[in-house]
C-alpha cells in the first residue's frame, strides 16, 4: 500500500493551495473531494446548456497576490476582470448611487447625496489603509499563542504590539474596527443614509447580524484588504467563474506532481497511539499517510471524522461551542437580457451591470429584514448583493444573455417549526427577490429563464458547510487570529499528532484568500 506523505481531505481552495506547495517542497501528496469537482465554494457549474455559474462564491479580490506569483497561477489559466465601477445602489424615489473605483466619478456621485460625505470618504478609505497596513500582514503569519511563554511567541507578540504602537491614534480605530459594531463607526463618518446604507451591506456578508451588533466592523473592514491585479480594495470576477481559479491552483498542484481524487469521500480520520495514519473512504478503501490535513470545518473534522473521545474534553467542549449561525442564501439566475433600471435605462451591459448591484435602501431595512430570521422564519423584504458576471466575463452565458448571482439576507439555517416547509421558503424566498429586482427594473421577472436556490441547509449538504455558514464559522473576535478555530490551536496542529486544519475554520478565516492553506503549508513543512 502506497502512504502519502500528506493526505488532504477536501479539494476547496484553502486544501489545494497547501496541496500545491507541499507538493513544490517534493512532498508526495493526495487530494481527497468527496463532489465530482474540485473547488469547494470556489467553482463553476453549468447549471443550464451556456449558462455557467458561480454558484456559491462570485467575487475575487481577497486572494493573497504572494500565492498568484508563486504557484504561477496566471500561467495555469488564472485572470482577473476588474470591475468599474465596483458598485450600483438604486433607490426608490428614482436616485442612485455609483461607486468606485474611479475617485473623482465616486465623488460626483457622493455629492448627490451629501457634499460633505463626497470629501470625507476618501480620509474614511485612508484610515482604513493605515489600519490594514497593520493588520493585512497578519494574514499570512502563524497567530501567536499569547498563554504560551515559547521565545517565538513572546518576540511575535513584541513585534506586534509595536506595529500596534505605530498607529498612534489610528490604534483605538483598529481596536473599534475589531470589536464593534458597523453603524457607529458609519455614523460618525457620514451623514447619508444612502451612502451609509450601500457600505453597510459589507458589514452583514455571510453573518448571522445586523450592523447595529458587535463584530460586523470587522466583517466590513475584512472586505477591504484586498486587491486586484495589484490595485488595493478593487473586486474584480475570474474569467470562466470563480472555478477557474481553482481548476488553476489544482494544474499548479498536479504539474508538481500531486495527486487530486474527486468522488472520493472520507469518511474516518485513522488514528493509532495518538498519531494520524490515513483516512477511510466510503467505500472502505483505507489510504495511509504520515499527516493527514483537514481542509473543512472543526465540527466535521472533530466530531463527524473522529471519536471525540481521542481528544481532550476541554478541546471538544469548545468545538462544540463554535457558532455556524446562518442566514445568507444564494440565488443563481438565467436571463435573456440585463436588468433595466427605472433609474439609468438601457438592456445592453452599461456601468450600472459591471458592479455588485445593492437593493437596500436603509440600515433600518437591513434591520426590518433580520427580525423574522431571528425567530426561524425568512425575510419578506431580503437584502439583495447581485451580480452580473456576463456584462464583463462572455464566456459565461450564451450570446446575448446572462448570468446573475444574488447574494441575500436573511434565510435562518434553522427554520421555525410552524414556518412550512424548506422548498416551500426556498421558492417564495427566490420569488420575493425577484419581486424586490423588479421593483428597481421592471423587465426583470420576464428575464428569468431558470433560477436556481442555495439556501443554507443546501450549502450545508452541497459544500460541507456546517450550518450553510460559508465562513466555516462565525468571524466575531471571540473566533478570529489566536483563538480560531478554538484558542490555544490557532497554529494550523491539533490534539492529534500529524493531522492538521487547513480550511476557512483557521485563521484568517473565510472569503476566497487562500491564506489559510498558505500558512497551514508552512507550519506542515516546518514540522518536517
Amino acid at each position: 500500500m502506497t502512504t502519502y506523505d500528506a493526505i488532504l481531505i477536501g479539494g476547496g481552495h484553502n486544501a489545494l493551495v497547501t496541496a500545491a506547495y507541499l507538493a513544490r517542497a517534493g512532498r508526495k501528496v493526495l487530494v481527497l473531494e468527496r463532489r465530482e469537482l474540485v473547488g469547494g465554494c470556489a467553482v463553476t457549474e453549468e447549471l443550464w446548456p451556456g449558462f455557467k455559474m458561480s454558484t456559491a462564491s462570485y467575487v475575487n479580490s481577497l486572494f493573497r497576490p504572494e500565492i498568484i506569483r508563486d504557484l504561477e497561477l496566471k500561467r495555469h489559466g488564472f485572470q482577473m476582470l476588474p470591475r468599474s465601477p465596483s458598485s450600483f445602489t438604486p433607490f426608490p424615489d428614482g436616485r442612485y448611487l455609483m461607486m468606485g473605483p474611479d475617485k473623482e466619478m465616486t465623488h460626483r456621485e457622493i455629492s448627490k447625496f451629501s457634499k460633505k460625505d463626497a470629501e470625507a470618504l476618501p480620509k474614511y478609505e485612508a484610515m482604513l489603509e493605515r489600519v490594514a497596513d497593520f493588520l493585512e500582514p497578519t494574514l499570512v503569519q502563524t497567530p501567536p499563542n499569547p498563554w504560551s511563554m515559547a521565545p517565538g511567541n513572546l518576540i511575535q507578540l513584541l513585534k506586534m504590539g509595536l506595529g500596534f504602537r505605530k498607529l498612534g491614534t489610528d490604534g483605538q480605530k483598529a481596536v473599534e474596527i475589531l470589536t464593534g459594531a458597523a453603524n457607529p463607526i458609519l455614523d460618525r463618518w457620514f451623514e447619508s443614509e444612502e451612502l451609509k446604507a450601500t457600505i453597510a451591506t459589507d458589514a452583514i456578508i455571510g453573518a448571522f447580524a445586523t450592523p447595529s451588533m458587535p463584530g460586523t466592523a470587522y466583517v466590513l473592514f475584512h472586505h477591504v484588504m484586498g486587491e486586484c491585479d495589484g490595485v488595493r480594495g478593487v473586486w474584480g470576477y475570474v474569467k470562466g467563474g470563480m472555478g477557474a481559479l481553482s481548476n488553476a491552483i489544482a494544474s499548479a498542484a498536479r504539474e508538481k506532481g500531486a495527486e487530486i481524487r474527486v468522488n472520493a469521500t472520507v469518511t474516518k480520520i485513522l488514528v493509532s497511539g495518538g498519531q494520524a495514519t490515513g483516512v477511510v473512504l466510503a467505500d472502505g478503501t483505507e489510504l495511509k499517510a504520515k499527516k493527514v490535513v483537514s481542509g473543512v470545518d472543526a465540527n466535521i473534522t472533530f466530531l463527524k471524522l473522529l471519536n471525540p473521545a481521542e481528544l481532550p474534553t476541554d478541546f471538544v467542549e469548545s468545538v462544540r461551542a463554535i457558532d455556524y449561525a446562518s442566514g445568507s442564501a444564494k440565488v443563481n439566475l438565467a436571463l435573456s437580457e440585463v436588468p433595466d433600471f427605472t433609474c439609468l435605462r438601457g438592456t445592453t451591459p452599461g456601468p450600472q451591470h459591471r458592479g455588485t448591484i445593492h437593493l437596500c435602501p436603509t440600515r433600518e431595512y437591513i434591520e426590518r429584514a433580520f427580525d423574522p430570521a431571528k425567530y426561524g422564519h425568512i425575510s419578506q423584504s431580503p437584502i439583495v448583493e447581485a451580480t452580473i458576471a456576463s456584462s464583463l466575463d462572455d464566456t459565461v452565458a450564451p450570446k446575448g444573455m446572462h448570468v446573475m448571482s444574488m447574494f441575500t439576507q436573511y434565510f435562518p439555517n434553522t427554520l421555525a417549526k410552524d414556518a412550512g416547509s424548506l422548498e416551500e421558503n426556498k421558492k417564495n424566498y427566490a420569488e420575493r427577490c425577484i419581486d424586490i429586482m423588479t421593483e428597481y427594473a421592471p423587465n426583470f421577472r420576464k428575464s428569468v429563464l431558470n433560477y436556481q436556490v442555495l439556501a443554507p441547509q443546501d450549502i450545508e449538504r452541497v459544500y460541507g458547510l456546517t450550518g450553510g455558514n460559508i465562513m466555516q464559522g462565525t468571524m466575531s473576535l471571540s473566533s478570529l487570529s489566536f483563538m480560531r478555530p478554538v484558542p490555544g490551536y490557532a497554529d494550523y496542529r491539533t490534539p492529534v499528532k500529524g493531522l492538521y486544519m487547513c480550511g476557512a475554520a483557521t485563521h484568517p478565516g473565510g472569503g476566497v484568500m487562500g491564506a489559510c492553506g498558505y500558512n497551514a503549508a508552512r507550519e506542515i513543512l516546518r514540522d518536517g
